[in-house]
């Protein structure tokens, strides 16, 4: 298949068996039984019923069950019902996540039209597109989508839309003639036209090559099966965490038991205690606080024009260290712009501000480039029509020459359309008894055809040294040139010919356009640069445009950032790719397989990868990357279906806004995370160390299993509206190797949760002596230590004063309820029987707070001690 562009017409018809006339029914027939219908083939899929099944099979997941049947056990329904309801939630989500990710493949196969004009034994025929087969002759007009891969037997006229195939910005013209560089990208393949793609404009005859799944559209396709999705940072941590966890709670109750009858306590309180304990110690609201903490980061992004489709994407965020991105639209504005021009008279590099007035010397420029233009204005002023020619139109616009008001002035005439042989074409119109000619088209064309040049109103002797110097220097720039020129006549010329017509021309100027980069994507890209995270861009456009852009946005910053093409890339083994993938900060013209290489590659290395893309040929790519990010605007439906996340608004700014909420998304996990541990530490090491220091059990079953509920419940939910720290994106990228207790976290949750347990035991044995409610006390006071925790957790180095106690209003009013619902277990006569409790004295329950609010004073002094360090090591 790659090898057709390289031959002729005739060897193609011949290595088809086919003609000019196209197939005979019956042949067609025949293929059609032996090659199968011309679509892409479908992967057996998961039933439902298996994909919601498959949600249950989490170790986390099975822990959580477990905890629920063994709170049933014991006849806390009211324990287990919560887990229960957390389950379920987290399975429905998982199911509508995997059940819309199949949904892929189905856009996927909407990418081809329903019926295809074809050829066959030389009559017209609209068959289902399904049923063309190698040697069809297809016929293609502006509109169709092509229905399968084709070389191109007549081109007239003819340009197809490639973006969502190959990446390429602009319409790309076609024609018929061999290609014989074996290694010519897919972009550059202009003697064929693909499945899926759209014609644009003109007319065309191609001899189907390939279809189905051998096209390039189901070659796109077979990578997308083939890839599988990514379990994000969050899972893999989670998933090792639940493991650890359950494992050293099941031990720890063990040696609670067994200590317990030693001590010569009742078998049953030593059996309720232990399975109360390990209910206790598993942080069951934990998936509840994840998807809730993610759902409402997800709310927030879609305010800021980024639209999660997968949640666990959200925290993927704060760990991406690479960010692919495409160029057009993305980085870009998706809008040909005149940014330079040169009407005689004016150096190059002036930009493209106008200086165009009715007698100035390059008014007739300025009405050339809007006359000599097939794009128009729409009912709503838009503008329509190649995306060249409306550049031209916008520029006259700011130049206040509109194409209705100069056109009613000087009608069109005649014309003579574009042509890719001569590389221009003619308008002529009417100037009062005379007619104008412009001609637009190629700089050598016009200038070789140029007799003089029109200079601040006069015409000269033609200086085609100075117009290849001005036409080098823009397009070193990464412009795309285009040359005006006139002619006078008195009439319209009998027969509009080339050679006679685009003769003799007066060289009226240069223009000179690009899609320029977005305003705030420079700053976009210093952002990224800031917070470790490095920006590629990865593009179908030609290689001097991509490095122009990169420069202008400092993608390219240093001598050794490296731009490469997809050729070059073809000709590296993986390994010689690898070892210099992280100095590459450019990829041009590059193939769908391509992009999955550079992200596999970018992997390989211990990068976590965001990939952007709009086209069929980034799906693979975006459902191989740690998260896809497809295009709202321009992106496809088979790209957005890949993705995890959708820009609303195709801007690169947006990326860098959403890895900032990622990143404090994440960070309100870990510090949900940290805070339990550390509290269900401390009770663990007062139940598991009040034998050894001769006293009774501090908790009772209930005890336990209420403060677990009530602590975990609404001040952990609390913290996923914590906000952003100041400096979260000057910090380098979560390192996906990196555990939940990395970063000191461990160190944090064992050190305190210990400090905790003992501080437990030490006011219950002062109670104790003291002839106090030690039970109650105790109990009052881990609840509202917790609730210290909370506190302390919110930064691990910034002071709360500096972050204000109301700096997050819903832990507030958690803290409060949870105070509020405590002292209703201590003072409510009705509730002190179910919970063991009884009333405290005014003195006790002051000593409990203050107790319990020490915690806070010692964080602050920690923090204090690191911040101190900090500053002295500097």
């Amino acid at each position: 298949m790659a090898e057709w562009h390289r031959i002729p017409i005739d060897e193609a018809l011949t290595r088809l068996a086919t003609s000019l006339a196209g197939l005979g029914r019956d042949e067609a027939r025949r293929r059609l039984a032996e090659c199968g219908p011309n679509e892409l083939e479908e992967q057996v899929r998961r039933t439902p019923l298996a994909m919601l099944l498959g949600q249950f099979t989490d170790f986390m997941i099975l822990v959580l069950i477990g905890a629920a049947v063994v709170a049933g056990a014991i006849g806390e329904p009211g324990d287990a019902a919560p887990i229960i309801i957390i389950v379920v939630l987290n399975a429905v989500i998982g199911f509508a996540q995997e059940y819309r990710a199949e949904r892929a493949m189905a856009a996927l196969r909407e990418m081809s039209g329903n019926y295809a004009a074809v050829l066959r034994s030389g009559e017209h025929l609209s068959v289902p597109a399904r049923e063309i087969v190698p040697g069809d002759l297809v016929l293609l007009e502006a509109g169709n989508v092509v229905p399968a891969d084709v070389r191109l037997v007549e081109a007239v006229h003819l340009k197809t839309v490639e973006a969502a195939l190959t990446g390429e910005s602009l319409p790309v013209e076609k024609l018929s003639e061999p290609l014989p560089d074996p290694n010519v990208p897919l972009g550059d393949r202009r003697n064929m036209a693909y499945k899926g793609t759209v014609v644009a404009y003109g007319r065309g005859i191609g001899v189907a090559v390939a279809t189905g799944m051998g096209t390039e559209l189901g070659r796109i396709a077979a990578m997308l099966q083939q890839e599988a999705e990514n379990k994000t940072p969050l899972q893999r941590r989670l998933a090792a965490f639940g493991k650890r966890l359950a494992l050293a709670v099941l031990a720890i109750c063990a040696v609670v038991f067994t200590l317990g009858l030693l001590r010569g306590e009742p078998l049953l309180l030593m059996l309720l205690t232990s399975i109360s304990l390990a209910v206790a110690a598993i942080p069951e609201a934990l998936p509840a606080v994840v998807t809730i903490t993610l759902a409402l980061g997800a709310r927030r992004m879609v305010r800021q024009n980024a639209l999660i489709r997968r949640l666990p994407a959200v925290e993927t965020l704060g760990s991406v260290s690479y960010v692919c991105s495409d160029k057009t639209g993305t980085l870009t504005l998706n809008r040909m712009t005149v940014e330079d021009v040169w009407p005689n008279g004016l150096d190059p590099g002036d930009g493209a501000a106008c200086t165009s007035s009715p007698r100035s010397p390059v008014d007739l420029f300025t009405t050339a480039l809007v006359l000599c233009n097939d794009a128009h204005e729409d009912s709503e002023g838009g503008l329509v029509g190649d995306p060249t020619e409306t550049a031209l139109l916008a520029y006259g616009r700011t130049c206040g020459v509109t194409r209705v008001e100069i056109e009613a002035r000087h009608p069109r005439m005649a014309e003579l359309p574009f042509d890719s042989e001569r590389k221009c074409m003619t308008t002529f119109h009417r100037d009062g008894d005379t007619i104008l000619a412009f001609t637009k088209g190629a700089v050598e064309v016009l200038a070789a055809r140029s007799v003089a040049m029109r200079v601040s109103g006069r015409e000269i002797p033609l200086d085609r040294r100075e117009i290849e110097r001005v036409t080098d220097e823009m397009a070193a720039r990464g412009l795309r040139v285009l040359a005006l020129a006139m002619r006078r006549w008195p009439r319209v010329p009998d027969r509009l010919e080339s050679d006679g017509i685009e003769s003799d021309l007066i060289f009226l100027g240069l223009a000179g356009m690009m899609d320029p980069p977005r305003e705030e994507a420079a700053e976009a890209v210093a952002q990224c640069r800031n917070a470790g995270i490095t920006p590629v861009m990865i593009t179908g456009d030609h290689p001097l445009t991509a490095r122009i852009i990169a420069r202008r946005l400092a993608i390219l910053e240093d001598d050794g950032d490296a731009v490469l093409t997809g050729q070059e890339l073809a000709e590296l083994s993986q390994e010689e790719f690898e070892a210099q993938v992280e100095q590459i900060r450019v990829y041009a013209r590059v193939a769908p397989e391509q992009k999955l290489t550079i992200v596999k590659a970018l992997q390989d290395r211990g990068h976590f990868v965001a990939m952007t893309g709009d086209g069929i040929n980034d799906a693979p790519a975006l459902k191989r990357a740690d998260i896809g990010i497809a295009m709202g605007i321009t992106g496809t439906d088979v790209s957005k279906e890949a993705a995890a996340m959708v820009l609303l608004d195709d801007n690169f700014a947006t990326i860098v806004r959403a890895v900032r909420e990622g990143r404090r998304i994440y960070a309100n996990i870990l510090k949900f995370i940290t805070y339990s541990i550390t509290s269900n530490i401390g009770t663990l090491v007062a139940i598991t160390l009040a034998p050894f220091w001769g006293l009774p059990l501090p908790l009772l079953p209930i005890q336990i299993l209420w403060l677990n509920l009530l602590c975990d419940s609404l001040p952990g939910l609390a913290l996923a509206g914590e906000p952003a720290e100041r400096d979260v994106m000057s910090r380098p990228p979560v390192d996906p190797k990196e555990g939940i207790f990395a970063g000191g976290r461990g160190y944090y949750a064992a050190g305190y949760g210990l400090v905790i347990g003992a501080a437990a035991l030490a006011f219950q044995a002062a109670a104790l002596r003291m002839g106090l409610p030690w039970q109650t006390m105790v109990f009052t006071f881990l609840v509202l230590n917790r609730m210290a925790v909370v506190l302390a957790v919110r930064s691990d180095r910034t002071s709360l004063l500096r972050i204000g106690i109301m700096s997050n209003r819903p832990l507030v009013g958690a803290i409060a309820i949870t105070f509020c619902l405590q002292l209703a277990v201590v003072f409510v006569p009705t509730l002190n029987p179910l919970f063991h409790t009884e009333p405290l004295s005014a003195p006790a329950l002051a000593a409990t707070v203050v107790l319990a609010m020490g915690m806070v004073l010692l964080s602050e002094i920690q923090k204090g001690v690191l911040r101190w360090r900090q500053g002295s090591s500097r």
